[in-house]
């Protein structure tokens, strides 16, 4: 069962953040599965390493997209990413180090709870200055 599912509530207006915001809440979803079915504590740890590799892809992409279009909340952006991947960073360096039983549930909780607000709340605020400086 999908811990999240997408809606288009949370749409900025641009294919290729949507699509990268689904993907980063797909691989959400399936650590949150694999921790559910008992997956071992080595592949929970390569979930929340591919989730963070991601973030970094995909924070770098959206940041290099605000920068084109001189979008005026950039700053604010940069530094939400940056305590977010902190953050998450943490969490890996515990599943890193023998205990990613316990940081896949705390990951999948921030990761979700953070990235829904973020979108809604950052993100959407976006979409008119990407989408006129031509990113759809």
């Amino acid at each position: 069962m999908a811990l999240f599912n997408w809606s288009d509530e949370y749409s900025v207006s641009v294919l290729a953040m949507d699509n990268h915001h689904k993907k980063l809440f797909d691989i959400m979803n399936q650590m949150h599965d694999a921790m559910k079915s008992g997956t071992d504590e080595d592949v929970l740890a390569k979930f929340i390493t591919e989730l963070v590799d991601y973030t970094k892809y995909h924070f770098g992409e959206e940041e290099r997209m605000l920068e084109q279009v001189h979008y005026s909340g950039i700053d604010s952006q940069k530094r939400a990413h940056v305590a977010f991947v902190d953050k998450i960073t943490e969490y890996k360096n515990e599943a890193d180090g023998g205990m990613a039983i316990f940081a896949v549930p705390k990951v999948s909780r921030l990761g979700i709870d953070w990235l829904k607000e973020h979108i809604i709340s950052m993100d959407t605020k976006y979409s008119d200055e990407a989408n006129a400086g031509g990113f759809r």
